[in-house]
């Protein structure tokens, strides 16, 4: 890494905070807001988001520098990333099946959906073209998945309490949802200038 770059720790630190891969970069909105209605489902899915990430990070690294760049094959990219990312979420799909059946009936459509979760297809393409080591690159992969967890949860947190508040019929589901998703995204965009990354 360059000696302008940040640390690993720097990097871990931003993409859970400075930098995060929901609240200021928008990415894997869809299942942050159709999933965060309870505590419990958000939590699991959030894990699930967190190893998948974390892993598929690694994966396409190593895919890209040891078998895109050397048989010049850079170019297909995109769709090798999105065919390991749909592997790896199929394993965690069937793991979580076999582990919890509860979790895998509540999260229902939205695991497959992880197989799409631009996020997911995001931290692989910011690590490559930030030229971040393998090591950067796990660390922007677990920041980016613990950053998008924190939201999510907390997000389910204040919809759960959100239910015995009075709010106006007008903006009653996704409306009261957009406004707060809203909020948390100025909250965290005040640790904007801290790191970069």
């Amino acid at each position: 890494m360059e000696g302008s770059s940040p640390g690993t720790f720097a990097i871990f630190f931003a993409a859970i905070f400075t930098s995060n891969i929901l609240l200021t970069l928008y990415l894997g909105m869809c299942s942050f807001l159709a999933v965060s209605k309870q505590v419990k489902t958000a939590v699991g899915l959030g894990l699930a988001v967190v190893f998948v990430i974390t892993t598929t990070s690694a994966l396409n690294w190593l895919v890209y520098y040891y078998v895109l760049i050397p048989f010049k094959l850079v170019y297909l990219k995109y769709i090798v990333f999105i065919i390991v990312i749909a592997a790896f979420v199929q394993i965690v799909e069937m793991i979580i099946e076999r582990v919890s059946e509860k979790l895998y009936n509540a999260l229902g459509i939205f695991l497959p959906l992880i197989t799409v979760n631009c996020a997911i297809l995001g931290v692989s393409l910011f690590m490559i073209i930030r030229k971040y080591t393998l090591v950067s690159s796990v660390a922007y992969g677990l920041g980016s998945g613990i950053g998008w967890m924190v939201a999510i949860v907390a997000m389910a947190g204040i919809r759960q309490n959100m239910k015995r508040s009075r709010v106006p019929g007008g903006l009653e589901g996704a409306g009261i949802t957009l406004i707060i998703a809203g909020i948390m995204s100025m909250a965290f965009m005040g640790f904007t200038g801290m790191i970069k990354i």
